[in-house]
């Protein structure tokens, strides 16, 4: 059992406390899911942190989710999150698979090298935008670009409004102009590739070494996948202020869209915008006469990376939300076959 910790440290905040009646907050205790293992949960209340095995009969929980626990620290119930992360399970399954929940803001983390990547930023900024936490994008390594500021400019072009810092994250001064969205009790959660300095800025935010590094392969930049687990983590850098939480998650090598219409929208503006001045309704921004967001294109206002991106995740989240309502309503009807097959097995017993 560790030192007690306060709610509002372990970010508890009005939006939770109108979820509980009076008779939940005197008989009851509020626990954060502060880790994730395969079968259990690592908890932290302000009595302390334990362990929570994960039961079949407990809904779907990921790390930063809020629980009601009794005094045995037994399960009771999920209360509703502020925002949640998920994504299409990776590879064949057609699943959602949930990545965070009760984020405030997220450091999309990129570093600058042979991984900074314009269509993998809109990717995770649709993500972001569909859950509806602030954004900050991190452009990592900056002590290893001569010219920096060309790629704050790409990425700024992505959206005006876009909060850009470069930083060199083993910097604890440079890692300092993240202290704005490290208030105390605010969640913050880090996206991003593999090798993009994840764990080395978590390292430094934390004044320790939670994560292990991994080094850079200098043929390709292409950096070791060194976290293997979601965890939160109190910030304890002088320079950045003390009191917000971190959560670091895995790279992903795969992460996969769904159910994200609004958050692709959202990234998308501008040629969501132009596409509603597209002659036709149906338009598919190809070669169709006045096609809005092809004249942009022509015009140069829109790149056309832009729009093939915009194109591929509208496809993606498509396909794989179709996969997986399709599979859900699959299930449905299975589970009502069997309760069919198993009410008329009953009727029988009791007619014989």
């Amino acid at each position: 059992m560790t030192t007690s910790i306060s709610l509002p440290t372990l970010g508890w905040k009005p939006f939770f406390q109108q979820q509980l009646s009076l008779e939940e907050w005197e008989s009851s205790i509020p626990a954060r899911v502060i880790a994730q293992h395969r079968n259990q949960l690592v908890m932290q209340s302000e009595h302390g942190d334990f362990s929570l095995p994960v039961t079949s009969s407990m809904p779907i929980i990921t790390v930063g989710d809020w629980l009601l626990v009794d005094s045995d620290n037994k399960f009771i119930r999920l209360l509703d999150r502020k925002s949640i992360f998920s994504r299409k399970a990776a590879g064949s399954k057609l699943d959602e698979q949930l990545i965070s929940a009760n984020v405030d803001t997220l450091f999309i983390v990129c570093s600058l090298n042979h991984d900074f990547n314009l269509s993998r930023i809109e990717r995770y900024l649709t993500i972001a935008n569909e859950a509806g936490v602030e954004i900050v994008i991190v452009l990592s390594k900056a002590d290893c670009c001569d010219e920096p500021e060309t790629y704050i400019q790409q990425v700024q072009a992505l959206d005006p409004l876009l909060m850009v810092v470069a930083i060199n994250g083993l910097d604890s001064l440079s890692t300092s102009q993240l202290a704005p969205w490290c208030k105390a009790g605010d969640t913050l959660a880090l996206l991003g590739s593999s090798g993009a300095g994840k764990s080395t800025l978590v390292n430094t935010l934390l004044g320790g070494h939670e994560q292990t590094t991994g080094s850079i392969r200098e043929d390709d930049s292409k950096g070791r996948h060194t976290t293997t687990s979601r965890s939160l983590h109190i910030i304890q850098d002088a320079t950045i202020g003390t009191g917000g939480l971190l959560l670091d998650t895995p790279g992903m090598r795969e992460l996969q869209l769904v159910a994200c219409e609004e958050g692709i929208s959202t990234t998308f503006a501008d040629i969501t915008s132009l596409a509603e001045q597209c002659r036709f309704s149906d338009c598919q921004h190809n070669n169709e006469p006045g096609c809005q967001v092809q004249a942009a294109i022509t015009e140069g206002t829109i790149d056309q990376r832009r729009l093939n991106n915009f194109l591929k995740l509208q496809r993606e989240q498509a396909i794989n939300g179709a996969s997986i309502a399709e599979k859900r309503a699959h299930g449905r009807e299975l589970s009502k076959m069997y309760r069919s097959v198993q009410t008329e097995s009953r009727r029988r017993k009791k007619g014989d």
